[in-house]
């Protein structure tokens, strides 16, 4: 038995972060589904800049799109959106004997407007009635102007991933708007229930400070940041708030543990899916990691609920030089900005690819 499955029978939910055409066309996805447990899947622009840049397989529904004249914008959300439908088709059936808890894809607003709230709630509102599909998220940046929009989209009935969060600030932040929201739902006399997850980035941390951090303390900031924002998570969803949330049929919003492939080649290939593993979570991993975890992946019991050493590790940082708030923000930003980057780079790879296949 694949160590997924262990993950799984833990409580944690593994989706796969990316998606191409290949692996919908292949089968590849289903396989995921059946034989590693993987229950959802996400998305970002770096994710469908490599997918659509490095592939023929769009340049049909590009010469289709053309003929309808979108401009490169809208051609590239027609792509998404028909690659995501595919996606959480599969996932239906886990959507469903879950009570709408799982089997998640999600699509990201455009991330030029990470700052810009009004214009987040209409886009987000439009992709979600376009794509048609009750187990679509649409991830949105927990920045400053990214908070009202998600409050208001969870109001609206929009599923919501909140994305790029880097600390127990950042989650307890996107846990108050999304709480707002829900709590809003319950005054209106509406349903309360509309999922979200709030999506905690990891592997960034150990990124940031390999250049000032060393001994035990190199390589352990993002998972002691995990560590703290469980304990933080846990503490919030099961506080008197959300104990009459619950009354009414409202969900908490589940923690996700995101960008969990590491990026030293020194460190054990599966260390943040093994050290981060906990109920009533997800866990977005690469295909890379996943499969590395389905391998040899190993679990050592899930995370401990009152945080572990995490305090004392995180000290010891803060000891050596590191700034944690102000990594978190530049962290944030610098997240923002490489989105920015791959959206740029693949409306460009679109640009060039519809000029090809206008002249084919």
């Amino acid at each position: 038995m694949p160590a997924t499955r262990d993950l799984h029978e833990l409580g944690q939910s593994l989706w796969l972060d990316n998606i191409t055409r290949e692996i919908l066309d292949d089968g590849t996805l289903q396989r995921y589904i059946d034989d590693l447990s993987v229950t959802g899947l996400t998305s970002n622009p770096s994710i469908f800049q490599k997918a659509i840049g490095g592939s023929d397989g769009y340049d049909d529904q590009i010469r289709e799109l053309l003929g309808q004249g979108l401009d490169t914008e809208p051609l590239f959300f027609e792509l998404a959106i028909r690659d995501l439908q595919r996606a959480a088709d599969l996932f239906k059936p886990i959507h469903e004997a879950t009570d709408g808890v799982d089997g998640w894809v999600s699509l990201e607003v455009s991330p030029l407007l990470a700052n810009d709230t009004e214009n987040t709630i209409t886009q987000a509102k439009e992709l979600h009635a376009k794509a048609g599909r009750d187990n679509l998220f649409i991830k949105v940046p927990g920045t400053r102007e990214g908070l009202p929009a998600i409050e208001e989209l969870i109001f609206a009935g929009v599923p919501v991933n909140v994305t790029l969060l880097f600390s127990r600030e950042h989650y307890l932040a996107a846990a108050e708007a999304y709480t707002r929201g829900v709590e809003r739902r319950v005054a209106a006399g509406l349903d309360p229930f509309v999922c979200s997850v709030a999506s905690l980035f990891i592997s960034r941390w150990d990124k940031g400070t390999a250049d000032v951090l060393e001994g035990d303390l190199k390589n352990a900031a993002g998972i002691a940041i995990g560590e703290r924002t469980y304990k933080s998570f846990h503490e919030f969803i099961n506080g008197e708030r959300w104990a009459e949330l619950k009354e009414h049929g409202a969900k908490p919003q589940r923690l996700l543990m995101a960008s969990t492939g590491t990026k030293d080649p020194a460190l054990p290939d599966t260390l943040y899916v093994t050290s981060l593993a906990a109920p009533d979570t997800v866990n977005t991993m690469p295909e890379k990691t996943l499969l590395a975890f389905a391998d040899h992946g190993v679990l050592d019991g899930p995370m401990p609920l009152d945080g572990g050493d995490c305090e004392a590790v995180l000290v010891g940082i803060t000891r050596a030089g590191v700034d944690l708030d102000a990594l978190a923000e530049r962290l944030q930003v610098e997240g923002r900005d490489s989105f920015d980057a791959a959206w740029h780079a693949m409306i460009a790879d679109i640009a060039a690819k519809a000029e090809a296949v206008g002249k084919g």
